[in-house]
């Protein structure tokens, strides 16, 4: 008996996609830069200084090997020469200052809008019952205020502090109180932010247990999910301090009397090896802080 030939069976297995979701994503936005270059008419060319600005930049480059803070331009934000070293420690002083003001004023504020605009508080436990996790329409009403809320931190944040300075230098003139506030107000929207997916991502294997001895949910929270967090929230607010101190000695730019005020000084006076002197010491009270933080989280997390 004649039988018919045998066909192979189609494969079920689809070949894989060249690119995932990821890989079109990132693909999309090199070809958008690409574009935007295009556009902008960017060449490499462009990259290279004129030879007129070679010996200014060697000069810029010789500075780093002979820092010294013995230059004309060393004045004091009042008008007039000053003590090397009381210009050095003020100008570091008030760098440090204001950014701890600014942090500190920001943490005051961020902490109780994140568990305003964490959706952990509000919403029934997976582990709940059924008739628990009902929706009510004061829980809707809540729900939109949250809303409102994180739009109102997206706001706060999208403004750059140095944007923020100018309008209260406006407002308030040269004042320490314009300068922390210009500050404080994009970093309370972003610890803000931070903090509130912190709590919203935290684990929450604990909560059985507490519920099922009859924990509250206000109790659930306090108890299984804030200490959790507890630990990041701290490691995350040092280092927002750390940037504040960057954000801090820019001000000096506009006259607020910080490192910054210093660095425009010698710039404009062509003094560059006291330009590397700031920079020096700006770099070395970050990483002084970023040691005495990493000391701090270590303690604080065991």
């Amino acid at each position: 008996m004649n039988s018919a030939p045998l066909r192979a069976a189609p494969s079920t297995l689809a070949a894989p996609p060249l690119l995932g979701r990821r890989g079109r994503t990132l693909a999309a936005l090199a070809l958008a830069g690409l574009a935007a270059a295009l556009f902008l008419q960017l060449a490499p060319s462009q990259l290279i200084p004129p030879p007129s600005r070679w010996a200014l930049a060697a000069d810029f480059l010789a500075g780093a090997l002979h820092p010294s803070f013995a230059s004309d331009a060393l004045q004091s934000p009042t008008g007039g020469l000053g003590a090397p070293l009381s210009i050095l420690l003020s100008g570091l002083g008030r760098t440090l200052v204001f950014a701890a003001a600014a942090t500190g004023l920001s943490l005051l504020c961020a902490f109780p809008l994140s568990l305003l605009a964490s959706r952990s508080l509000g919403r029934p436990a997976r582990w709940a019952p059924v008739r628990d996790r009902r929706i009510s329409g004061l829980q809707r009403l809540g729900s939109a205020a949250r809303s409102g809320l994180r739009l109102c931190l997206a706001a706060m944040r999208s403004v750059h502090e140095l944007l923020w300075a100018l309008l209260f230098l406006a407002a308030l003139g040269l004042s320490d109180a314009a300068a922390v506030i210009a500050i404080a107000i994009p970093f309370t929207g972003t610890l803000a932010k931070v903090f509130s997916e912190f709590l919203d991502e935290a684990p929450v294997a604990s909560g059985e247990s507490l519920r099922a001895i009859g924990a509250s949910p206000l109790l659930l929270f306090l108890v299984g999910r804030l200490p959790r967090v507890m630990p990041d929230m701290a490691a995350y607010a040092f280092y927002r301090f750390e940037c504040a101190i960057r954000s801090a000695a820019i001000l000096g730019f506009f006259g607020f009397p910080t490192l910054g005020y210093h660095l425009k000084n010698a710039f404009d006076s062509l003094a560059f090896g006291e330009v590397w002197a700031w920079l020096y010491a700006l770099l070395a009270m970050v990483l002084l802080l970023e040691g005495w933080s990493s000391a701090l989280r270590r303690r604080f997390v065991a």
